[in-house]
């Protein structure tokens, strides 16, 4: 057994693709733990402590290793990938062109994979869209959990507008403060 593990390190060709494959694994493992910016991590600790970890988002979950809970960057995996192959080959059935890709041989067989590929993107960006829905009301995604995953921004934004036009302002009256005191005078006389 061990000799046969050896011998595989031994041949270039394997070496270079047992590599390939524990790289991509460690990469996977790595874009798993790596929260998604915009995602408060801490609240997510919180929910994760207190949260029922069944139902359909534990099943999910089971499938992308841990990462869609956690709302990594990875937290697809590749279920955009396993649903877009299978709606090709059920579309083999029922679409004629796509059948006739089929009977073509392996540049039909090409062709249905570019096919698969394009509809991956397609239903990834459609995931992740309704994953962020979905997470953004509290006890949604994880349920018993009251705490906002991703925070809603928009008064700390609408602050800093207010600030940065505060400090504009300032700058303004600074630079042109003669301007503006006499322009000040005369709106007042």
């Amino acid at each position: 057994m061990l000799s046969a593990f050896g011998m595989a390190f031994k041949t270039p060709d394997l070496r270079k693709k047992i590599f390939f494959t524990l790289s991509i694994m460690a990469l996977f493992r790595f874009g798993s733990v790596v929260p998604t910016p915009g995602v408060s991590y801490t609240n997510v600790k919180e929910c994760l402590k207190t949260a029922e970890t069944g139902g359909l988002f534990g099943l999910i979950n089971l499938f992308s290793g841990g990462a869609l809970i956690q709302l990594s960057v990875f937290a697809l995996g590749i279920m955009p990938y396993i649903t877009a192959s299978i709606i090709v080959q059920l579309l083999t059935v029922v679409i004629p062109r796509f059948e006739a890709l089929k009977a073509e041989g392996q540049s039909g067989n090409a062709k249905l994979t570019q096919y698969t590929r394009y509809l991956t993107i397609g239903l990834a960006i459609l995931q992740s869209t309704g994953l962020v829905a979905v997470a953004r009301t509290p006890g949604r995604l994880i349920s018993g959990c009251s705490l906002a995953i991703i925070p809603d921004y928009s008064d700390a934004m609408e602050s800093m507008d207010r600030k940065y036009a505060e400090g504009m302002l300032d700058a303004y009256t600074a630079i042109y403060k003669d301007t503006y005191d006499i322009s000040f005078a005369i709106t007042v006389s």
